[in-house]
């Protein structure tokens, strides 16, 4: 048992610090730090000059990205000397797990030489836990690198690492000193999917919302304002929301929507808006750093997210910007997919419709509009719905107790 015994050091890897779409690692990152714990961050990639979060520059300090190429050589050798044994056995597992699809494999190798390079700094630092973001290079990473130094590893686990890809993943669950996922939908799906002991081994901690730095604003809002906030990717649904208001307009609904976000959808959405004659009521404005974000959270009448399964069978977790217009005091309307309803109980803290059906978005989008009353229930209810289950700081005081369980071998 890890008795009154703290929790010091923890390295955390992951793809990319900063990562503009990731401001829940720097959420968990920050409330572990501000527990005590000293952590530092292996970036699997080299940073790029872009937008970024107040939060994470505040930890750039912190951070370890890919050294240059005669010092990684340099460094890699020593890890393997250090246990030449480990990193073969490493070595073998990922590339036997992952030759059928070589670009996998290919970069599957890539994130070991980049977690390797940084062993002499680690065996210096002395983490008592290894952790990664993503089931997919980081954790892969991260196992290797406590294959090595003998240390304890863990992982959370989102999405698309465990919808689409499958690295390693039975073997991650079973040897993680910690294994986490961010939703019961994960859970009952990876036991069904990956192993039957994801029943026992997952531990559910939930993304959060910094409550503090998000005051509920039931005030005034922008009229007929809609805000829609993620990547323009299948799993995001906006063709539906874009189909939605070409209804609301043949209803004679006027409705301005700001879509915020980038990826490969994005020429296609905006042709689609084109086509529905709504193009004029949509302003496509590209990523943003959180604290525009959150100020339009608090003046849009409502936020639509129509989040689906995609073709592949990649969908969202429990999306972030859901949360955090729910904690603003902004309406939300949603979708019954993934974990989503582990969030949101309809009618109740938000609407959910079936996804891919415009009709149903419409309808509930227009019943937002048109009901300042139903308006204010539900964001009463939903600021109450995070407060009591997705307050970041609160879900990452659970972390900190499981990750001290796991740092000695509770």
């Amino acid at each position: 048992m890890s008795g009154n015994r703290p929790l010091q050091r923890v390295v955390y890897v992951v793809s990319l610090f900063p990562s503009l779409s990731e401001t829940f690692i720097v959420r968990e990152i920050s409330s572990l730090i501000e527990r005590g714990v000293d952590v530092r961050i292996i970036s699997l990639k080299k940073s790029f000059p872009g937008l970024l979060q107040n939060d994470a520059s505040t930890l750039l300090d912190r951070v370890r990205h890919p050294q240059p190429t005669a010092v990684a050589l340099r460094d890699t050798w020593r890890a393997f000397r250090l246990n030449p044994r480990a990193v073969w056995r490493a070595s073998i597992a990922i590339i036997a797990d992952s030759w059928r699809k070589p670009m996998v494999a290919a970069k599957s190798v890539g994130a070991l030489f980049r977690a390797l390079q940084h062993v002499p700094w680690l065996q210096q630092f002395d983490p008592q836990l290894l952790h990664a973001h993503w089931a997919t290079y980081p954790s892969t990473a991260a196992w290797a690198l406590g294959e090595v130094l003998n240390r304890p590893f863990s992982f959370t686990c989102h999405a698309h690492d465990i919808f689409i890809e499958k690295q390693l993943l039975a073997r991650k669950i079973h040897e993680a000193a910690l294994a986490v996922t961010i939703s019961q939908h994960n859970v009952d799906w990876l036991r069904i999917h990956a192993t039957p002991h994801a029943a026992e081994k997952l531990k559910v901690i939930h993304c959060g919302v910094d409550l503090e730095r998000t005051p509920l604003s039931m005030g005034i809002r922008e009229p007929r304002s809609m805000l829609a906030v993620g990547r323009l990717d299948p799993v995001k649904g906006f063709e539906t929301l874009i189909d939605a208001m070409g209804l609301l307009r043949d209803r004679g609904v006027a409705l301005d929507c700001r879509l915020v976000g980038s990826g490969p959808l994005d020429q296609s959405l905006r042709q689609r808006a084109l086509e529905r004659g709504v193009a004029s009521c949509i302003d496509f404005v590209g990523p943003q750093p959180y604290e525009r974000i959150s100020s339009w959270m608090k003046t849009a009448t409502l936020f639509v997210l129509p989040s689906q399964v995609a073709a592949d069978g990649n969908r969202d977790g429990i999306p972030v910007a859901l949360m955090e217009a729910m904690a603003s005091g902004c309406p939300v309307v949603s979708t019954r997919v993934s974990g989503i309803p582990e969030l949101i109980e309809d009618n109740h803290n938000g609407m959910l419709v079936e996804q891919r059906d415009p009709a149903a978005l419409a309808d509930a989008i227009k019943r937002l509009l048109d009901s300042a009353e139903l308006r204010h229930r539900l964001a009463a209810g939903a600021r109450a719905r995070i407060e009591d289950h997705f307050d970041a700081r609160k879900e990452a005081g659970r972390l900190h107790g499981l990750m001290t369980e796991a740092a000695y071998g509770a």
